[in-house]
């Protein structure tokens, strides 16, 4: 049994009923849409973050319509920033499949996100979850300072350590809050509750995004990227950013040539990972990431033991431990 098989157990059966629910509000009339959402709904991923919100709602009291709600607000977010993001990439490929963009084209693929956002807006009208749409929409707009903020540092190629911080914090750690927030919320309207859950979400979303990064130098084939993409795409990521703030002129001189380089070698890769290595940079990610885990799981032993929030603990646990 899968690690997020065990995870799912206590909302199983709410997981299952929200797929359903989740495709009928992807239903539309024009043909072209109904292909591309269908093309995207059948290869969606492990579903981490509805997972995340029926739990969440789960650990504060029974889930209720308005937790399916958050949930698919969620998911429609999700689901467009993926779209929008293989298209600010140019990326040609989404977890081993052909991206959007790639099959048809980008424009086509803005419009489809832009769908996805405003068939959110309409479900929290129609629903009357104005509380919802206000903490959705917010993650919305923290993520596109935070994805305007990467693309301005990433041109000059100066980001340094706090503006990682600030970037994955505004990108990740906001959608991941937005999760955990719109389950606390879906249950109650105590407005600390939803404060310290979106403050748990958050440092999910941290610890979450810094082991995505730290598995670029970890060579074990299981990743779902190519070791050293992040170098190959000019990434500056918190293990690089370390090691080249650690390092002699002369030498952060020569490995940022490298990375500059837009057509790096095998070998350039390798020299980069090497150096990052012998800096200590996986070592110092590695601890500020487990900072991250170690507050969730503080907020989470608040509150009474139970399969929800024992599911809740592997959850964390599975964001440090993952392979992939």
């Amino acid at each position: 049994m899968s690690i997020l098989t065990e995870i799912r157990k206590p909302v199983e059966k709410e997981m299952r009923k929200f797929e359903s629910y989740f495709n009928r509000t992807m239903k539309s009339e024009i043909p072209l849409l109904r292909i591309i959402v269908n093309y995207i709904l059948r290869r969606k991923g492990k579903q981490m973050r509805p997972l995340l919100v029926f739990l969440t709602a789960g650990l504060h009291g029974n889930i209720s319509e308005a937790t399916y709600v958050a949930a698919t607000l969620i998911e429609l977010l999700h689901t467009a920033s993926l779209v929008h993001d293989d298209v600010v990439d140019d990326a040609r490929e989404r977890r081993g499949s052909l991206s959007v963009n790639a099959l048809w084209n980008s424009k086509i693929a803005v419009l489809v996100g832009d769908y996805m956002l405003a068939r959110g807006l309409k479900i929290s009208l129609e629903k009357s979850r104005y509380d919802m749409l206000e903490i959705v929409s917010a993650a919305v707009q923290s993520m596109s300072e935070g994805e305007l903020l990467q693309i301005q540092k990433a041109r000059r190629m100066n980001i340094r350590e706090e503006d990682y911080f600030k970037i994955i914090r505004s990108k990740t750690a906001a959608l991941l809050a937005a999760c955990t927030a719109c389950g606390a919320k879906s249950v109650t309207s105590d407005a600390a509750t939803i404060s310290l859950m979106k403050d748990f979400g958050e440092n999910i979303g941290m610890a979450f995004q810094i082991k995505d990064d730290l598995l670029d130098y970890e060579n074990n084939g299981l990743t779902g990227k190519i070791t050293g993409n992040d170098i190959k795409e000019r990434k500056l990521t918190l293990p690089l950013i370390h090691a080249l703030e650690n390092s002699s002129f002369s030498t952060r001189r020569h490995i940022m040539s490298i990375v500059r380089n837009n057509k790096k070698t095998k070998t350039d890769i390798n020299e980069v990972i090497e150096f990052v290595k012998s800096s200590g940079g996986p070592e110092y990610t590695a601890e500020k990431m487990n900072i991250y885990h170690d507050r969730a799981q503080e907020i989470l032993s608040s509150y009474p033991g139970s399969d929800v929030r024992e599911s809740l603990r592997k959850f964390i646990n599975y964001t440090i431990s993952r392979e992939k």
